[in-house]
């Protein structure tokens, strides 16, 4: 689903993302994990053809990011760090909007459906400007998945989210995967990494440190995802 071959991203003397080689395959839940400013978004701006390499390539589903940015764009989705719905449109002009971009059939259903799961119906009819920041990020939620892609590409997808919706997401994602999706996540909350990942990499000033199965990670000696991050971030301390 997804092949990142030394993928490299400077702002000018600032190096974003250093040479990151990666996979992820069909039906996997993969979380990138790493401290603000690490280099997750960029990663996955490269990925998703918003950010143009510096660099490395990167397919995603079998498509050149770098040469063809739009047709990754048409076939995942996506949900960015920060949520820009547009200002102008109430929450269901803005799904009916996206599900027309994308030629979807059965418009009204599949906005319901999001309406209800995310319990933010009685939003639909408030302009996106007025809507909080965690029903802004329900409704960028929804659009990535409105057209049930076969891959979504998430950026701190619960940081908006209180508890119990949280518990929503999460049990959306984990079905989703079950049911044959491929979900890549970035976040630095590693409890939610090692309660639904399959497998994680650990990036850190730019540079991926490792990657493996959460399973794995956790299964020597008692140690958490945390601990185990510490110890490659920190060298030690605080592990």
């Amino acid at each position: 689903m997804i092949e990142a071959e030394n993928l490299t991203k400077d702002y000018g003397n600032v190096v974003a993302v250093n040479s990151v080689s990666l996979s992820v395959v069909e039906g996997e839940l993969f979380g990138l994990l790493g401290p603000n400013g690490s280099g997750k978004t960029t990663m996955i701006r490269m990925l998703t053809g918003q950010v143009r390499p510096t660099s490395g390539s990167a397919r995603v589903m079998g498509i050149d990011v770098t040469k063809d940015p739009i047709g990754v764009r048409r076939l995942v989705g996506i949900i960015p760090e920060q949520e820009t719905p547009p200002s102008f449109l109430t929450a269901e002009e803005y799904l009916h909007f996206v599900a027309r971009i994308r030629n979807l059939d059965s418009i009204e259903e599949r906005c319901d459906r999001w309406f209800d799961l995310l319990e933010f119906g009685d939003k639909r009819d408030v302009l996106c400007k007025d809507l909080s920041r965690g029903t802004r990020q329900k409704l960028m939620f929804a659009q990535a998945f409105l057209h049930e892609p076969p891959l979504a590409l998430i950026d701190e997808p619960l940081i908006n989210l209180d508890p119990i919706m949280q518990r929503t997401v999460k049990d959306f994602l984990q079905r989703y995967v079950r049911n044959g999706g491929t979900i890549f996540f970035s976040t630095h909350i590693l409890e939610i990494a090692e309660e639904i990942c399959d497998r994680v990499g650990i990036i850190h000033n730019g540079r991926l440190l490792h990657t493996g199965r959460v399973d794995e990670i956790t299964a020597s000696g008692g140690r958490s995802l945390e601990d185990f991050f510490l110890e490659l971030v920190l060298g030690g301390a605080g592990a």
